[in-house]
């Protein structure tokens, strides 16, 4: 008869693989602009990509100098059909097949093309074209089918959130009554049946900069903060990013039919590094806190959203290089993570630890607030396993997520403070750190103490997804509540935030 162990033998035997290996993660790539004159060549960006690890990038056109650059990379690419031939392809099937055998046929397999973007942000810039878009996406990929790589290479189109008439709360978002039966319908169609997927371009930086009094820079920078009630559903949001894409699933939700299958590729989204005195939030230290972040959640298999949990998101920053040439307010020439000189603007990684290429199953490392200026890397080389580092300098400490729910932290917390070795005494009832006597706080105690106690190493705050990484020392004082009230805002960008 086979032996049943004990189960909190099971559990200890389970814990240290909890606490090590996060879900299967989602992936994280580049927009590669190119509106600026004094930008690198293509070869020597390409030699930039690898060396930080990154393995997917966005292009706004079919460059032939770039796509020649990116051949036997192994680095995976989305092409773009630029708005003004949108009504060529919607209206000639002709064009749409002459222009994949010259952008996309010509350079595929060497260069992994993975997708066609159809248009950019359409319902935002170029509206006129807005009733060819589904048309011409359904002749680029009957062009594809053609060439039989309609299997490999994907199309789909960036949306802003301008094609969203309501937004807040999350649970009330819908499309636009012009574009939800006309256009979203069809397109999202077109997706299921082809197996592609819906980009989104989600930028939180707009609501914040121009909402300081309602939003919270925590809530949009993904640090701790009270969170966001949605009354429609009773799910608690704790960070803005969450929140929009949430109001494009229920906006899916709302068309009816069968989109369940069809996922959602954050296509654009960044914070920048300088803005206009009137552009409140643009810093670098924010755009590390923002990027960072966020790079962290994805690839530690922690993108889901409350209303999709198990989604495993996958993202493209905007953008790899300043880009001077850009009209519009000082934010829209300092997004890149990059100055021309291939130097940082700010540190952050593409990759964790262990792992080149993100978008796989990691050494656990949770997320890490890298809201600083730019800093020497420490000698750590993303192509040989450097990837995302724990802090060395400074000061950082290790706090409890609070939206891993009361049983994660509980299990978490009964492993710093038993086997992982953490000193929880002052935790104790009447002890010094007893109060507040909440998961929450005593959590944030005990995954510290390990944290330290461990010097900071890699994965020593992940828990599972129950701890991430601050460099401001956490508060004792429960944190302040925060109103979220709809409003409109309409940028240089055209995006549309919450309405």
């Amino acid at each position: 008869m086979a032996r049943t162990l004990p189960l909190a033998v099971l559990l200890a035997a389970a814990l240290p693989l909890l606490f090590l290996c996060p879900a299967d993660a989602g992936t994280v790539g580049i927009n590669w602009g190119r509106v600026a004159n004094d930008l690198p060549q293509p070869a020597a960006v390409v030699q930039l990509l690898k060396q930080q690890g990154i393995t997917q990038v966005k292009l706004y056109d079919a460059e032939p100098t770039v796509l020649r650059a990116l051949a036997n990379t192994g680095i995976k690419v989305v092409v773009m059909m630029p708005n003004e031939v949108l009504s060529a392809a919607a209206t000639r099937p002709s064009f749409a097949l002459a222009w994949v055998r010259r952008n996309v046929a010509a350079y595929y397999p060497a260069t992994q093309i993975q997708a066609v973007a159809v248009g950019n942000e359409v319902f935002a810039t170029a509206k006129n074209a807005t009733a060819q878009l589904v048309p011409a996406m359904t002749n680029v990929h009957a062009a594809l089918a053609r060439l039989g790589i309609d299997k490999a290479v994907k199309v789909s189109s960036p949306v802003a959130l301008v094609a969203l008439a309501s937004s807040y709360p999350p649970s009330a978002g819908a499309f636009r009554e012009d574009l939800a039966q006309a256009v979203m319908k069809p397109m999202l169609d077109f997706l299921a049946q082809t197996g592609s997927y819906l980009m989104v371009n989600a930028y939180p930086f707009f609501a914040y900069s121009a909402n300081t009094d309602v939003v919270s820079l925590d809530y949009a920078l993904f640090r701790p903060n009270a969170g966001v009630l949605d009354p429609g559903t009773g799910l608690k949001y704790y960070n803005l990013l969450d929140a929009q894409l949430d109001a494009v699933f229920a906006a899916v939700s709302r068309l009816g039919g069968n989109y369940n299958a069809v996922r959602v590729v954050v296509s654009e989204t960044g914070w920048p590094s300088k803005g206009d005195a009137g552009e409140a939030g643009a810093g670098a230290a924010n755009a590390a806190a923002y990027n960072g972040n966020l790079v962290r959640r994805v690839l530690s298999g922690n993108a889901g959203t409350p209303r999709r949990p198990d989604a495993d998101i996958d993202v493209y920053l905007f953008a790899l290089f300043n880009e001077n040439q850009k009209p519009g307010p000082t934010s829209e020439r300092n997004y890149g993570v990059f100055y021309p000189n291939q130097q940082k603007v700010y540190d952050v990684e593409f990759v964790l630890g262990g792992h080149t290429g993100g978008g796989s199953s990691n050494g656990g490392l949770g997320w890490q607030d890298n809201g600083g200026p730019s800093s020497p890397s420490s000698g750590s080389d993303p192509t040989s396993g450097g990837g995302v580092k724990a802090t060395k300098t400074g000061e950082a400490w290790c706090v409890a997520n609070a939206m891993a729910g009361q049983q994660k932290l509980q299990v978490a917390l009964d492993y710093a403070c038993g086997e992982g070795g953490a000193d929880c005494k002052a935790i104790q009832p009447g002890a010094a750190c007893y109060e507040p006597n909440t998961m929450v706080a005593h959590a944030s105690y005990a995954f510290n103490d390990y944290f330290q106690r461990k010097g900071r190493s890699m994965g020593t705050c992940y828990f599972g997804g129950a701890a991430y990484i601050v460099n401001q020392k956490p508060s004792k004082s429960p944190a302040a509540h925060l109103l979220l009230v709809p409003f409109s805002f309409n940028s240089t960008r055209n995006r549309v935030l919450f309405s």
